[in-house]
């Protein structure tokens, strides 16, 4: 193997690591605030890509694809938290994730009755076909953008989180949700904004991933696994270590799916398959709560 050929499997790992944590941000934003495991957030990446595709369908407008995309998982997440999750705050997790459990099989067999089974694919938009040389590396240009809106959307949460009254009111929500409502704040909208507000980043996510893999029925369904095994290591709550998580997870699970099967014949894809699973174990034998577990009012 080239040297080339490995700089660009480590463009892939960083681009692939970033799409990650455009899902963990979400899952970690929603469990840090609103104390709640959402297992339908791999069913706002599928909505999502579908919602992108069926725009740029109608319009042939890569913008118009984008904008129904966002809308739409905004008024899903808005819809879902009225609906399903604002009833569960008192509850248990178990209750918790057998309901959000339940919206994702809804989902799944909604997009089934719409769009059926056959796989929805989209194009890579004009404006961002062709390959850049990065390091001397032939790379697309549609993946680097991938990278670059992932990073562009955690700056700006992580600004909007640390540097705003919103961001203040998240905090303190997290840490004292009584005391917040009793200075008059309206908790129960500022729980549906941030519940609407990762159902778009899940939505970003499916859509951007649209031109590279199909869009097809459960599609979400691998990408919340791998998102939950992010958060895990990562630490639930953790803005800082869903970052650090889903580059790592990104890295060693491209690279793993080379080099495995090089290095153990038939069954390193087994091995390259239970990569991410085998490092979860592991961080978690030596720290529980994940590697930036939050403690006090750190994230």
């Amino acid at each position: 193997m080239t040297i080339l050929t490995l700089l660009e499997q480590l463009f892939n790992g960083l681009q692939y690591g970033m799409l990650l944590f455009l899902m963990a941000i979400g899952v970690t934003l929603i469990f840090g605030v609103m104390r709640l495991v959402n297992l339908a957030h791999g069913s706002m990446f599928m909505v999502g890509g579908y919602l992108a595709s069926a725009g740029l369908q109608a319009s042939g407008s890569f913008w118009v694809a984008i904008a129904c995309a966002l809308v739409g998982s905004a008024v899903l997440g808005v819809v879902l938290e009225i609906l399903v999750i604002r009833p569960l705050y008192k509850r248990g997790h178990l209750d918790q994730l057998l309901a959000t459990f339940g919206v994702t099989l809804t989902l799944n067999e909604l997009v089934v009755v719409i769009w059926g089974r056959e796989p929805v694919f989209m194009p890579i938009p004009q404006f961002l076909a062709g390959q850049l040389h990065l390091l001397g590396v032939p790379y697309p240009v549609y993946r680097l953008a991938i990278t670059v809106v992932a990073v562009v959307a955690g700056l700006v949460l992580m600004w909007l989180v640390a540097r705003t009254r919103f961001g203040m009111l998240v905090r303190a929500g997290a840490d004292n949700r009584m005391m917040v409502a009793g200075l008059g704040v309206n908790v129960v909208a500022l729980y549906t904004l941030v519940f609407s507000l990762a159902a778009v980043l899940a939505g970003l996510a499916g859509m951007m991933s649209g031109p590279l893999i199909s869009m097809q029925p459960a599609v979400g369904d691998p990408i919340l696994i791998l998102t939950l095994s992010v958060v895990c290591i990562g630490g639930f709550g953790s803005i800082r270590g869903a970052l650090v998580a889903s580059l790592m997870i990104g890295l060693l699970d491209t690279f793993g799916r080379i080099f495995a099967p090089q290095w153990f014949g038939a069954m390193g894809n087994t091995l390259a398959n239970m990569l991410v699973y085998i490092i979860m174990a592991f961080v978690l034998f030596f720290k529980p709560a994940g590697l930036f577990s939050i403690s006090g009012k750190k994230a």
